[in-house]
């Protein structure tokens, strides 16, 4: 967030008791387990026997018992109770309920097999050993297990030699983070770039190239080992809590990511505006100058849908005033009207809040009154020093301060406030002895900003049932993507170092359910004034999940207060993000069905290409999209590997590219490389504003023909782009684009749903835009009708010659309002007489 936040915090953090606690804990925990781990505990594990219960399946051992059962065929989850403990069945990652999948238990003198018609569980009985098997295939064993030390508690496992291991949440260690130690305790990085080992989001899941997921279903603080000491050993480790974690196996990455985000919640579809372009910087002193940028976009056409407003909204100063929470009206002096305002031009107002309420703030005698902060040893609120003042933090696990703090926000969304920024909300500062009503602080550490988005995403069901939440946070956990939390990588480096990382964080995030992980375009700290670097950011930008620029304010992050020939290129940047709201919006309702990201790596196109593991800087937007960021100064050409599974056409120049070769790329300064799939549909409209003006009437849907691809089917899903849940309520459509090819001719047929919402076109008018095509069709019937050529952009049907393009422009009406019956259009070219 703030340039002085971390950079001065450093001063603070190390010389003080908290932070030294915290290194002397990580020193110690490390060394210590060395010593004990050479003895552990379960080298004397025996088996007892097992009993069979209706759901799950209990084995007893001499020190303990495991808990094993089947969400469903490709999901198993295990607990280990050690003696004298009890079972805590509460979970803050799983949602999902065991479905009615049937478990065969198998024994005979050697072993114990718990098998579905997937995945299953081998439990041999000595030496005692679990082994975890899908479809007859060995994916992963525990070694040692369960092991207890003076200061952790550990489950280890055994890995293949060769597997690659990805997950464990933010980091800049490269794709595959096999061979590191992974701390599991969120904490921002003010300025990383190529290499940042902790960050905001430690999720505590570990993916392997075998295509399948080991998630440690545990809250409190610890670390993941991944063969660190290069044994073949995975271990997790953890300072209390549940010995608990779930086994996920897929037919493939997109159906391991389904599985897995169907055992921690789907993320719901955003607002549409969301996909549209933030005006962002910290920050926007006034309401004046919050008015002068929102008009400036305008002015300067550049489309804009939503304004954030940093801490000066409640403070003048950046010190001392943080947990005021309301309008400082010297500044803003009519903030109601100023939001009202926004709103008619079609620009959303966003605020930041933090968790944390200083003991100079307005609201301090009030907190502590109301009972809503963190406690110490003797039950009085705890109070500590860090960079903005001397501060208390809200319990968000006390029923009382939740209410509170959703009342705060109810308050300001009803005023008109369109979403929310959670920042510092690892928390930032969360010293080890400081209590919540539910432990201590490094029992829930990780999963706060999880807890905080829960708590407004069930405010707005609660208050706002007609409204999807924006919940923009910096930090979270597994499962924190069903509140629709949207996360961004943190205070990234405003330089070439900083951009280089963002694929690969974004990447894997995908990867563990968080679908929406982002940057700051153009890079946050520091004060480098690149044009170049801003430029490229923003092009990225347009195949991110979020177009948000955000920085310092001692270089503008807006493309408006730039030269005119960087306006220019971050225009065309934007206009672009915009015209492909249609392919975009579709991709959020593919992560809201089956947890796809928006953002895959090739490794998911060519799973056996071990090539492809370590590749993060060239990736898929979509299924359609091959895109190559520019990430190096003055950069003329770049190599790019083209995945072997399809023909590519450049999305500038249709210039096509074998599957299967690498080739070295030429750049250009308005564009970054993009490539287009053959027989994809890809479909666009012409950019607005601001999302308030969007409409699908005026439809382009361009088709990449190639010989090569017989049968392609695309989808473009369209709602009113805010009733939460309208897929489920059935006001959406959905339409289909499938094309056929033979040796005579093309076929394309256009087919919907036919679904209804209130802001669907009565008729849409379709211009369909056939790439590829060399050669003038002999003719083209639309409706089985024969329909005239006609020269390059005269009349509704023509061939263009230098661009080698077909251009048919049609119109589909739909059905009468009620009728669910499928529309249908059909378009065929054919190549000869």
């Amino acid at each position: 967030m703030v340039f002085c936040i971390t950079k001065l915090l450093k001063k603070y953090l190390t010389n003080s008791n908290i932070m030294i606690k915290k290194t002397f804990f990580s020193t110690i925990f490390l060394s210590i387990l060395v010593a004990n781990s050479l003895f552990p505990q379960s080298a004397e594990r025996k088996f007892k026997g097992f009993k069979d219960f209706k759901n799950q399946l209990e084995v007893y051992t001499n020190d303990g018992k495991y808990i094993i059962k089947a969400y469903n065929h490709k999901i198993i989850e295990t607990s280990f109770i050690p003696e004298n403990e009890s079972f805590n069945k509460f979970s803050y990652a799983v949602v999902m309920q065991q479905d009615k999948t049937a478990a065969q238990i198998i024994e005979n003198n050697k072993y114990i097999t718990y098998k579905t018609n997937g995945i299953s569980v081998k439990i041999e009985k000595s030496p005692f050993r679990i082994s975890y098997y899908f479809n007859g295939k060995l994916l992963i064993a525990e070694n040692k297990g369960y092991i207890k030390t003076d200061t952790s508690e550990i489950i280890n496992f055994s890995l293949d030699k060769n597997e690659a291991l990805f997950g464990g949440g933010a980091r800049v260690l490269g794709m595959n983070r096999r061979g590191n130690r992974l701390e599991l305790y969120n904490r921002a990085h003010y300025g990383y770039t190529t290499h940042s080992p902790l960050m905001n989001y430690s999720i505590p899941m570990v993916l392997s190239s075998k295509i399948y997921a080991v998630h440690f279903d545990n809250a409190p603080i610890g670390f993941l080992d991944l063969d660190t000491k290069k044994n073949n050993s995975l271990n997790y480790e953890t300072i209390s809590g549940r010995k608990t974690y779930q086994v996920i196996a897929g037919e493939n990455w997109y159906d391991l990511i389904d599985q897995y985000t169907e055992l921690t919640g789907k993320q719901p579809l955003p607002p549409r505006w969301v996909f549209g372009n933030f005006s962002s910087r910290f920050g926007y002193h006034s309401e004046k100058e919050t008015r002068e940028t929102v008009n400036k976009f305008i002015k300067d056409s550049i489309p804009v849908d939503a304004v954030i407003i940093d801490i000066y909204w409640f403070g003048k100063e950046i010190k001392g005033e943080m947990g005021n929470l309301s309008w400082h009206t010297d500044s803003f002096p009519t903030p109601k009207k100023m939001i009202a305002d926004f709103k008619k031009l079609g620009v959303k107002t966003i605020l930041v809040t933090e968790p944390f309420i200083l003991t100079t703030s307005k609201r301090w005698d009030e907190a502590v009154k109301e009972k809503i902060l963190c406690v110490d040893s003797v039950g009085k609120p705890f109070r500590y020093d860090f960079y903005f003042g001397n501060t208390g933090l809200i319990d968000l696990y006390k029923p009382e301060a939740k209410k509170w703090f959703w009342d705060i926000y109810k308050n300001l969304t009803l005023d008109g406030i369109g979403g929310w920024w959670g920042d510092l909300g690892e928390p930032e500062v969360h010293p080890s002895e400081l209590q919540h009503a539910n432990g201590g602080a490094d029992e829930v550490h990780n999963v706060y900003g999880h807890s905080w988005a829960q708590l407004i995403a069930e405010g707005y069901k609660k208050d706002f049932p007609d409204t999807r939440p924006f919940i923009l946070m910096r930090a979270g956990s597994s499962g924190s993507q069903r509140f629709g939390l949207i996360p961004w990588s943190g205070d990234v480096n405003r330089s070439w170092g900083g951009l280089k990382p963002q694929t690969e964080i974004s990447l894997q995030m995908g990867m563990q359910g968080l679908g929406y992980m982002h940057s700051d375009l153009g890079g946050f700290a520091g004060d480098l004034d690149d044009t170049e670097l801003y430029v490229r950011w923003l092009q990225y930008g347009v195949f991110q999940p979020i177009y948000r620029p955000h920085a310092q304010e001692e270089v503008a992050s807006e493309p408006v207060f730039k030269d005119e020939k960087t306006k220019k290129l971050a225009r065309e940047s934007i206009k672009l993000r915009y015209r492909l709201i249609p392919y975009n919006y579709t991709l959020a309702f593919e992560n809201n069905q089956k947890g796809t990201p928006l953002m895959r790596p090739l490794l998911f196109e060519e799973p056996n290409n071990e090539k492809l593991i370590t590749v993060s800087g060239t990736y898929l937007w979509g299924n359609n999209f091959l895109v190559s960021p520019i990430t190096e100064a003055g950069l003329l050409s770049k190599k790019v590997y083209f995945p072997k599974s399809s023909t590519w056409f450049d999305f500038f120049t249709d210039k096509k590219y074998t599957g299967g070769k690498e080739y070295d790329v030429e750049t250009e300064k308005n564009h970054i490389p993009v490539f287009v799939r053959a027989g994809a549909f890809i479909p666009m409209v012409k950019p607005v504003q601001t999302t308030k003006y969007y409409s699908t009437k005026e439809l382009s849907v361009h088709y990449y023909f190639d010989r090569s691809v017989k049968n392609s089917t695309s989808k473009m899903y369209d709602d009113d782009g805010e009733t939460p849940n309208a897929f489920e309520k059935g006001e959406y459509e959905l339409m289909e684009f499938k094309s056929t090819v033979n040796s005579e001719k093309l076929t394309i047929n256009f087919e919907s749903n036919n679904g209804n919402y209130k802001t669907k076109p009565a008729t849409r008018n379709i211009e369909l835009v056939i790439h590829n095509i060399s050669e003038k069709p002999k003719k083209i019937l639309l409706d089985n009708k024969k329909t005239k050529i006609t020269k390059s952009g005269i009349g509704k049907t023509y061939w263009n010659k230098n661009d080698k393009t077909v251009v048919i422009n049609f119109d589909w009406t739909g059905n009468e309002k009620g009728d669910k019956k499928t529309q249908r259009r059909r378009i065929s070219r054919w190549f000869f007489a």
